[in-house]
């Protein structure tokens, strides 16, 4: 798309290399850009007649003055609000804007009653909580310490999970603070699914375009050409082909879970990452769930449908649209609304009201895209069930490697999500694709298998940058795999600090997972302390934040001393009690007493947070 010229227009009136560059820069923009385009180029006529010094642009490019300088602000678990953040300041940058972008965990609070732009994106973890890096800016920004901000102008944009009844939570709650303490709104809070990317760049755009405004900034014309040499680096949109060198069970035959470890080929240049790192796969749904989703809509497989995908039409067939396009084994609300609209089912529509939230969170938990279609039915069609379908998204899993140790190679342990649900099997997306592997190479051991693969950094979660400090890892079930890579990494690279694990599991004789390595680095001293909490066998169950309990004097030591504490697993019901040790372990050996010792805990843990001493990786 190029700009219209008036028809009278004089044919002279630019030099054809000058209108062929103005027509590149226009290509493809939309409607919302042509506008800003039209203003910048009449704000620069403007701002030239009226000499060299009222359109030089210094006023934007002092990075140390705060009025002039927009601030973006991510907390991220899972690194969206970082790509979206960078994202942003790049573009702004670009544009002449002096801009900062930076974690919330590395956010000066008392800063923020100086600022003028803030635009925020900010993910929700867990039940409606803030995530671990904005903990800090969250319990300042809900305090009296926080004063008014009349001057600020900001906009949100909230990350979240449909599947999740607080879907979007704390980016709403950061939005109605900063209104409440006076802050000015540049547009309402934007709420974003997995499939953010559409809506984000919606939003960046508007920010683009309202930072301009509020710094009355003169744009700089960017003109972006090609890389001669493209970037390698698997990302998640362009992800790599990684190719299966092992899958091995690691749990016994007689264990109730199943866990496979793999290992994938990693060149260096393709799939970079350091201990603490996470790897995204981006999976193909069980053959068997979609196959009773037909069934259960007496659709046919084979139907072609066209549905949007990246912004573009694609066609192809229902069957493959379940297989690989849509979440069907992850409820989302959504859904459940448009299922109890076309049922009429009362009893579904009743679920989604507000005194049956904790049934809702229920479902949206435990029941897959099956189970609601065969409980209440439904008529669909082809189109519109792909429609009403959320895009299937990849799925993270903790690197279980050091590439010191292992080269270029990436490991991974992942534990298959297999369980009955009203008389009928159910499986993981993810976890039913790559435990299957290890069946397939038994099958057929020439076979290459290979797996979409990319590295979603985690800044958040690493090993201390001084090797003499000591680290305390808890890590239960599959929660132990970071755990494996930082123990490779502090081995490989003679780090002199102590290593302790507290990992737990149901059963010494089944579920120990890499029980041989880590008593191997035990013998040979390098791993100076291993506690284990097998929780069915003996008639008290027993769990890792016992054994942190019954280990408090040494563990208070160790932190005294400048250990960092690391934290990785399920985030609904062992992050919440490994934390509540914690606190228990310090306000009992360190001297805390009286009504106040839970307030004096939780500031003793919010400051090792501060320091990247206390980090978790919960899921």
């Amino acid at each position: 798309m190029s700009l219209p010229v008036p028809a009278s227009a004089p044919a002279a009136m630019l030099a054809a290399d000058r209108r062929q560059l103005l027509e590149q820069v226009s290509d493809g923009l939309d409607a919302t850009s042509l506008t800003w385009l039209s203003g910048y180029f009449a704000g620069l006529a403007a701002a030239r007649s009226l000499g060299p010094a009222a359109a030089a642009p210094s006023a934007i490019s002092d990075r140390n003055e705060p009025t002039a300088r927009a601030t973006v602000l991510y907390a991220s678990q899972t690194g969206n609000g970082r790509r979206i953040a960078e994202k942003l300041a790049r573009n702004l940058e670009a544009a002449g804007i002096a801009v900062r972008a930076l974690s919330a965990a590395d956010y000066a609070v008392r800063e923020l009653s100086q600022e003028r732009v803030l635009y925020f994106i900010a993910s929700t973890h867990g039940d409606g909580d803030a995530p671990d890096d904005a903990r800090a800016f969250s319990d300042f920004l809900f305090s009296r310490r926080a004063g008014r901000l009349e001057r600020l102008a900001y906009s949100v944009l909230a990350l979240g999970d449909s599947s999740y009844p607080q879907f979007c939570a704390i980016g709403r709650k950061f939005d109605a603070q900063l209104a409440t303490l006076g802050a000015r709104r540049l547009a309402p809070v934007t709420d974003c699914d997995v499939d953010y990317e559409a809506i984000a760049a919606r939003w960046m755009r508007a920010a683009e375009i309202s930072a301009h405004s509020e710094l009355h900034a003169t744009p700089r014309l960017a003109v972006v050409t090609a890389l001669r040499t493209p970037t390698l680096t698997a990302t998640r949109e362009t992800p790599f082909e990684a190719e299966v060198l092992t899958a091995q069970r690691i749990t016994a035959r007689g264990s109730d879970k199943l866990v496979t470890h793999l290992e994938l080929a990693a060149p260096s240049q393709r799939l970079a990452y350091e201990p603490g790192d996470a790897v995204g796969i981006w999976q193909r749904n069980p053959p068997e769930s979609v196959e009773r989703i037909l069934e259960l809509t007496a659709l046919t497989g084979s139907a072609a449908v066209s549905s949007p995908k990246n912004q573009e039409a694609h066609t192809r067939s229902l069957r493959e649209w379940l297989s690989g396009e849509r979440e069907i084994t992850r409820l989302t609300k959504p859904f459940i609304e448009a299922q109890a609209a076309r049922s009429g089912n009362a009893e579904l529509q009743s679920l989604l009201t507000a005194e049956h939230s904790a049934q809702l969170r229920n479902v949206l938990k435990n029941w897959q895209l099956a189970d609601l279609l065969k409980r209440y039915r439904a008529e669909w069609s082809a189109e519109d069930l792909v429609a009403n379908l959320r895009p299937l998204t990849p799925r993270l899993y903790s690197i279980a490697s050091s590439r010191e140790a292992v080269g270029d190679e990436l490991h991974l342990t992942v534990a298959a999500v297999d369980y009955q649900f009203d008389g009928e099997q159910r499986y993981g997306s993810a976890s039913r694709y790559l435990t299957a592997i290890d069946q397939q190479r038994l099958a057929d051991a020439e076979q290459v298998l290979t797996v979409r693969a990319y590295v979603e950094s985690n800044a958040r979660f690493r090993l201390p940058t001084d090797s003499h400090r000591g680290v305390i890892m808890v890590g239960p079930g599959t929660g132990v795999a970071p755990f494996r890579g930082f123990l490779q990494q502090r081995i490989a690279t003679g780090a002199s600090g102590k290593n302790w694990l507290i990992f737990g599991a149901r059963h010494a004789h089944t579920d120990f997972l890499y029980q041989s390595e880590w008593l191997d680095a035990r013998r040979r001293g390098q791993l100076q302390r291993l506690d284990v909490a097998f929780s069915r066998d003996q008639a008290n169950k027993v769990y890792v934040q016992d054994r942190l309990r019954e280990q408090g004097a040494e563990l208070y030591r160790w932190l005294q001393d400048g250990a960092h504490l690391y934290v990785c697993g399920d985030a609904e019901q062992m992050a919440p009690d490994v934390h509540a040790a914690l606190l228990d372990v310090i306000a009992t050996h360190g001297g805390y007493q009286g009504d106040s010792s839970r307030e004096a805990a939780e500031a003793y843990l919010n400051a090792l947070a501060a320091e990247r001493r206390y980090a978790r990786d919960v899921y």
